[in-house]
C-alpha cells in the first residue's frame, strides 16, 4: 500500500504524490459517521485545509454533505414548500421555469457544489438563448429563495445566488388611453357581447382574472358597490377559479352616479335571470360576464378578442390589461391622490402602484416641479423678497 499516515486524519501517496485528507463530519440521521475524503499536491494545503475545516466545525459553520443535486433540490422545494402554500397559478410557473431551463442547465450539479460562476454563467446563457432580463430575473428569484430554504434547512452553508450579480429589471412599457380615447372606445364598443369586461376595466380598473371571477352575488346594484373578492384565470391551458391576488386585492368599488355602467349591469342581470326562469341551470355558478348559452367566459378569450377588436376599428394598440393602466391615467390626470388610486387598484400598498405606473407619476412630478418653479419666479416678479 503506496499510502501512508503522516499525522491526524492526512496521509500520503507515495505513488500519486498527493495529499489525502479526511474530514470527519459526525453522525447522521440514521447514527452512521459520516466522512469525506479530498486530495491536495502539498502537505501545507492540506493541512491548511483540514485546519479551516475543523475551525468551521467549531463554530458550527459545517453542514452535513449530501449527495442532493440542485434539480432534486428543487424538486423537493417544489412539491414541498411551494405547492402546499402558493396558488396554483404560481406553482405552474416556477414548475415551468425549474422543467424547461434550470434543470436542464443546472441540475445535475451537487447541490453543495454548486458555486456563484455556475449560476452567473446560467444567466447569461438564458439571455443569450432569448429570454429577456425580467423573465431572467424571474429565474434569479426562484433559485434565490430555493436555496436560502436550503440553507434554513442546514442543507447548505451559505446561498450561492448571494454572491452573483442579478439580472437587472427593465421597466416594462404600457400602453394607454386618456379620456377621450377611452370615450370613443366605450362608443365603438356598445352592443358588443364583451362591453361588460371593456367597461369594468375602463371604469373600475378591474384585473382581467377579477373581471371573469366575478358573481351577481357580489354586485348590489341598490346599493351602488362591486365588491372584488375572487378570481379566475388559466393556468396550463385550464380554466380555474382562485382567491384574490392578495388580501389588498379584496376591495368593495362604488359604483353610484356611474349610470352607463349601472344601467348595462342591471339589463345584463335583468335579461339572465328572464333565461333562468325557463331554464334553471342556466349560468348556475351566477357569473357576470358569460357566453349566450350561460358558460362564464375564459380570460384567455376575453383579453384576445380584445386586442382583435381593437385592431379591427383602426384604434391605437391597447390590451385589456391596457385598460387598467388607462384608469390609472385618468385618476392621475385629475390628481387624486396616489394612495386613493392604490387602493382602487387593489395594489398591496402605494410603493407598487408608483413602480408599476411610474410612467405616469413622472409626469406628475415634472408638473409640481414646474408649478413651483412658477410660483417663485411670479414671487420675485412682484417684489423684492428679503431673507432677514
Amino acid at each position: 500500500m503506496s499510502r501512508k499516515r503522516i499525522e491526524n486524519n492526512i496521509s500520503y501517496d507515495e505513488r500519486n504524490r498527493l495529499y489525502y485528507v479526511t474530514f470527519h463530519y459526525g453522525m447522521d440521521a440514521s447514527g452512521k459517521r459520516v466522512k469525506k475524503t479530498k486530495t491536495y499536491d502539498t502537505h501545507i494545503a492540506a493541512a491548511q485545509a483540514l485546519r479551516i475545516f475543523e475551525m468551521k466545525k467549531q463554530r458550527q459553520e459545517i453542514v452535513m454533505p449530501t449527495e442532493l443535486t440542485v434539480g432534486m433540490w428543487l424538486d423537493r422545494w417544489l412539491e414541498e414548500v411551494i405547492r402546499p402554500n402558493r396558488a396554483r397559478s404560481t406553482t405552474y410557473g416556477y414548475s415551468n421555469m425549474i422543467k424547461n431551463h434550470i434543470k436542464p442547465a443546472l441540475g445535475k450539479i451537487i447541490l453543495q457544489e454548486l458555486t456563484p460562476q455556475q449560476i452567473q454563467a446560467y444567466y447569461l446563457a438564458m439571455r443569450e438563448a432569448g429570454l429577456n432580463t425580467n423573465t431572467v430575473h424571474k429565474h434569479h428569484q426562484l433559485l434565490f429563495t430555493a436555496l436560502d430554504f436550503a440553507v434554513r434547512q442546514e442543507v447548505l452553508n451559505r446561498n450561492p445566488v448571494r454572491r452573483v450579480e442579478a439580472p437587472a429589471k427593465q421597466q416594462p412599457k404600457h400602453s394607454f388611453y386618456n379620456t377621450e380615447q377611452l370615450r370613443i372606445l366605450f362608443r365603438v364598443v356598445r352592443g358588443e357581447p364583451l362591453e361588460p369586461a371593456v367597461k369594468l376595466a375602463g371604469y373600475l380598473g378591474l384585473r382581467r382574472s377579477e373581471i371573469c371571477g366575478l358573481k351577481w352575488e357580489n354586485v348590489d346594484l341598490e346599493n351602488g358597490t362591486i365588491s372584488i373578492c375572487a378570481a379566475r384565470t388559466t393556468v396550463g391551458g385550464l380554466t380555474i377559479s382562485k382567491g384574490p391576488k392578495t388580501n389588498s386585492s379584496i376591495r368593495t368599488l362604488g359604483i353610484a352616479g356611474m349610470a352607463d355602467l349601472e344601467d348595462m349591469l342591471r339589463g345584463m342581470k335583468r335579461d339572465q335571470e328572464e333565461r333562468r326562469r325557463t331554464k334553471p341551470s342556466f349560468n348556475a355558478e351566477g357569473y357576470v360576464l358569460i357566453h349566450s348559452n350561460g358558460q362564464p367566459y375564459s380570460p384567455d378569450y376575453v383579453s384576445g378578442w380584445f386586442t382583435k377588436f381593437v385592431q379591427a376599428h383602426g384604434l391605437p394598440y391597447l390590451t385589456l390589461h391596457g385598460l387598467r393602466h388607462s384608469f390609472a391615467s385618468a385618476a392621475n390626470e385629475l390628481h387624486i391622490p396616489m394612495f386613493k388610486i392604490s387602493k382602487a387598484l387593489g395594489h398591496s400598498n402605494t410603493s407598487v402602484t408608483s413602480q408599476v405606473y411610474t410612467h405616469l407619476f413622472d409626469d406628475t412630478q415634472s408638473e409640481v416641479l414646474s408649478q413651483v418653479a412658477s410660483a417663485i419666479e411670479c414671487a420675485g416678479r412682484n417684489g423684492q423678497m428679503s431673507l432677514f
